[in-house]
């Protein structure tokens, strides 16, 4: 992987499986293990977001900073953008969304999933943490990954809160790939993707970098496992 494939600024290593929908050309084997997998003992499994590039997630950045787009808390309230500095609107972004440059769904081995038989009529898939827990849509897909998906090679990355990234319990990564990835993935490949975008709150992003790199790029699940498939 090249700096332009971890900052999503090209996508020359995407297995594209729709029109929109694109993942790593060598997890491809892998997810669909794990799908017929899940389809066996009943899930409908499905991805709601593989293959981010740049572009796109500099769009949901700079319409969150703008206060187009609705940023929420831990307690999944609505932020009010109007009274914040552009430090604290950083922040607030980045409970949830990732620095275009530094997301793991620019590497294509990321995954948001969700089961769509699971999903009563008319409901439409919000990707909000109550949606996975206990009285959600997807509480039973929830038990079913935790107790299979690392043995296809996926794990959590985001499980649970660290102070960074908030828990994202439909967020899998399939580790072969995505720990190389985090290993290349430095500094300066983010630092100069930055500098050559349009981002929004640019000045303060780049003051900031090196602590966003710690609090919420490097702060995820770090457990090792050795499972089927790596």
């Amino acid at each position: 992987m090249n700096a332009h494939q971890l900052t999503g600024r090209c996508s020359s290593h995407i297995t594209w499986l729709s029109d929109t929908l694109g993942i790593h050309k060598d997890m491809v084997n892998a997810w669909t293990k794990l799908a017929n997998a899940a389809r066996q003992d009943g899930f409908s499994l499905k991805i709601a977001s593989g293959f981010r590039d740049f572009d796109r997630q500099l769009s949901i950045w700079n319409r969150k900073f703008s206060g187009e787009l609705a940023t929420k808390n831990k307690h999944n309230e609505v932020v009010n953008f109007s009274s914040l500095s552009d430090e604290e609107k950083v922040t607030a972004i980045l409970l949830y969304s990732a620095l275009p440059g530094s997301s793991r769904h620019h590497w294509g081995c990321d995954i948001d999933v969700y089961a769509d038989n699971l999903l009563s009529e008319g409901c439409k898939l919000q990707l909000e943490p109550w949606e996975y827990q206990e009285g959600g849509p997807f509480i039973s897909l929830t038990s079913w990954l935790k107790n299979n998906s690392e043995s296809f090679g996926f794990f959590f990355p985001y499980d649970k809160y660290r102070g960074g990234v908030a828990a994202e319990p439909w967020h899998l990564s399939f580790r072969p790939i995505s720990h190389e990835c985090m290993n290349h993935t430095d500094l300066a490949c983010i630092t100069e993707a930055i500098e050559q975008s349009n981002i929004a709150g640019k000045t303060v992003i780049l003051k900031k970098l090196p602590d966003i790199m710690n609090q919420y790029i490097r702060n995820i699940n770090m457990t090792t496992r050795h499972n089927k498939g790596e």
